[in-house]
């Protein structure tokens, strides 16, 4: 099927799951995963992974060519991207749908810098998330001073034009237990001043009860990384432990990419 835009998976549901390919094997998981719950899925990678492999084309066009097999919607998306090149580069390469990261800059130039980007991205036919607030590391994303504030967020999105804002309401990025707790009212409230869908990142550190609680506050789009790396790397570590001879790596990565495909399909029923 051709790659659709986030919009269009966010017009079929409630809440889009959006989970991040680091290797090819991944990007089979989440896709297979996805069609077996019957949902559409947002396909990342972000520019970190890109760093990993040194390019992003190689990766990016495995896992577009993945993508457009599938018997379900998805949608290619370049995660945190910092750099404006690589944002274009992504385009050209058939992305269907970027995150533009200028959120360390000072507000005026994150303004500025994601109107512009914004304004490329539509030109494209591509749709364009951007971020307010702080989600960075565990101690930061759960001050209450790096939270997003909702009047300078809806002043944020009228200035720039994006189709869809991460914020920063407690979770946090890279955590390994799901123990985060969500300033729901602080969704809420942000729901009804911003006229865009809200996006959740760092929610591999948030439960299920709790994820399903931020979608009813508000959240359309949740994104989930590290806890499907948790996912894989348990299962390869029990192959390798159940057969300490084994050194063919699709004898161990094939345990590592079936457990997350299984992962994928239960959370796509969580994120729904």
């Amino acid at each position: 099927m051709p790659l659709v835009t986030t919009d269009r998976i966010l017009a079929a549901r409630r809440a889009a799951p959006a989970f991040n390919v680091i290797q090819l094997e991944h990007a089979e998981a989440i896709v297979a995963g996805a069609a077996r719950a019957g949902a559409p899925v947002v396909l990342q990678i972000s520019e970190n992974a890109v760093r990993y492999h040194g390019a992003l084309a190689p990766i990016a066009l495995g896992a577009k060519r993945i993508a457009e097999t599938a018997p379900i919607d998805v949608a290619l998306h370049l995660d945190h991207a910092e750099s404006e090149d690589l944002v274009r580069e992504a385009l050209a390469l058939g992305f269907t749908s970027v995150m533009f990261d200028a959120s360390t800059s000072s507000h005026d130039v994150n303004v500025s810098r994601t109107a512009m980007m914004t304004a490329e991205v539509h030109d494209r036919g591509a749709w364009l998330e951007a971020e307010l607030g702080e989600i960075g590391g565990k101690d930061g994303a759960h001050s209450p001073d790096v939270r997003t504030d909702p009047a300078e967020a809806a002043e944020f999105v009228a200035a720039t034009g994006v189709d869809a804002l991460a914020v920063a309401v407690g979770s946090s990025h890279a955590m390994t237990s799901r123990s985060a707790v969500l300033d729901l009212d602080l969704i809420g409230r942000l729901r009804d001043t911003v006229p865009v869908p809200l996006v959740l990142h760092g929610s591999s550190g948030v439960s299920d009860d709790m994820i399903r609680a931020a979608i009813d506050a508000g959240m359309r789009k949740v994104n989930v990384s590290t806890h499907l790396n948790g996912i894989m790397t348990g299962a390869v570590r029990r192959a390798l432990e159940t057969d300490p001879s084994l050194i063919d790596p699709r004898k161990y990565l094939a345990p590592g990419r079936d457990a997350v495909a299984a992962e994928v399909a239960r959370l796509c029923e969580v994120i729904s």
